[in-house]
């Protein structure tokens, strides 16, 4: 039986990337042949060579909104941060969210809100105020919250970039850009699919060029995306949920390649997620839209995907997991332990691994 132990490794803290490159694209790349176990280290400028003509990348357009919010308790003044988690409403006006400490806040009470530095900072001028209303006590530890005054205007004045926990820094103004993919367009996301982060536009003209397919598939990753795994059954683990839509036109582009021979590769874990949840028993694609809580973990291996570029991940997470579904587990561990000794950047602004 697998265990959650089984996906242990020691990591430096100081090689926990606090910051992007200076430019996208400007980073390593190990490079793991999933048969064979093999690895070798890579510019991420390099992974063009190794995608084919007629090959399907399928890629996460979600888009990353300013989901964390800084406030204080009327009328105590008791400062409160709020992280936001998924909609729940089709105006997005009230939203399943996080607050901490969350200890005494209960129905009824009104958050101010905070605007963010950048505003502050820049000394523009900031009509009224902006507040926030406690709904509701959720069974699983978050709350059912309400914004009083328009969400989009209240996110770019109010909002901060929803950086993981392991970024130990506050948000900056050039986050807008860079925690977000260039090829973003669907807004939902609370933490970003960071594998996506490695590319440029120039990218995707190459893959035009060479006759690359390119499929957009949604997933609007959600904070439980870092949430650890506790217990040493992975199966006893309760999988967070998160919102995800394949588009018939996506599911033809996908099915198309793969019916042809060719590879579908996907860009991070959560095109993955996406796939493996809409797959049937022939390896095809379905689409569909909903919830998806899909785990992925050994023995199991993918249907759809034949390759996969994604960042590297916390020790005993569920996307370690997922990845050692690609190749064999020990292989996988032992391409991390080689990255740490390289000193490789790790987590969401670091460096990337392409298994292949």
């Amino acid at each position: 039986m697998v265990k959650t132990s089984d996906f242990d490794y020691d990591l430096p803290e100081e090689l926990i990337a606090q910051f992007p490159p200076e430019k996208r694209g400007d980073s390593r790349m190990l490079v793991l042949d999933r048969k064979t176990g093999e690895y070798q280290v890579a510019a991420f400028m390099d992974f063009r060579k190794y995608i084919n003509q007629g090959d399907c990348i399928v890629i996460n357009n979600t888009k990353v909104i300013n989901a964390r919010f800084f406030g204080v308790k009327e009328p105590t003044g008791a400062k409160l941060e709020l992280l936001l988690v998924m909609p729940l409403d089709d105006k997005h006006q009230k939203w399943k969210c996080m607050i901490k400490p969350g200890k005494r806040v209960r129905p009824g009470v009104l958050i101010k809100l905070t605007p963010n530095n950048w505003h502050k900072n820049n000394g523009r001028d900031i009509e009224g105020e902006a507040f926030v209303e406690v709904l509701k006590n959720r069974s699983d530890g978050t709350y059912e919250i309400e914004f009083k005054d328009n969400l989009i205007t209240v996110q770019e004045i109010y909002g901060h970039t929803p950086l993981p926990p392991y970024i130990k820094r506050e948000d900056a103004v050039s986050d807008l850009n860079r925690y977000q993919t260039v090829f973003a367009k669907e807004s939902g996301a609370v933490a970003a699919p960071t594998a996506g982060l490695h590319f440029s536009g120039d990218d995707f003209k190459f893959f035009e060029e060479k006759g690359v397919n390119i499929a957009e598939v949604t997933l609007h990753v959600g904070p439980g995306t870092f949430k650890p795994v506790e217990v040493e059954d992975p199966a006893e683990h309760q999988m967070h949920s998160e919102l995800y839509s394949l588009t018939c036109e996506a599911a033809d582009i996908i099915n198309s390649a793969k019916t042809a021979g060719k590879r579908i590769i996907a860009i991070g874990t959560t095109s993955v997620r996406v796939l493996e949840t809409c797959a049937n028993s022939g390896g095809l694609v379905v689409p569909a839209s909903g919830e998806t809580d899909i785990f992925l973990y050994p023995p199991k291996e993918p249907k759809v995907v034949d390759a996969l570029l994604t960042n590297f991940h916390l020790p005993k997470s569920t996307l370690l997991m997922l990845v050692s579904t690609f190749a064999d587990k020990n292989s996988v561990l032992d391409a991390y332990k080689y990255a740490v000794e390289q000193k490789f950047r790790f987590y969401s602004y670091g460096d990337c691994m392409f298994l292949k």
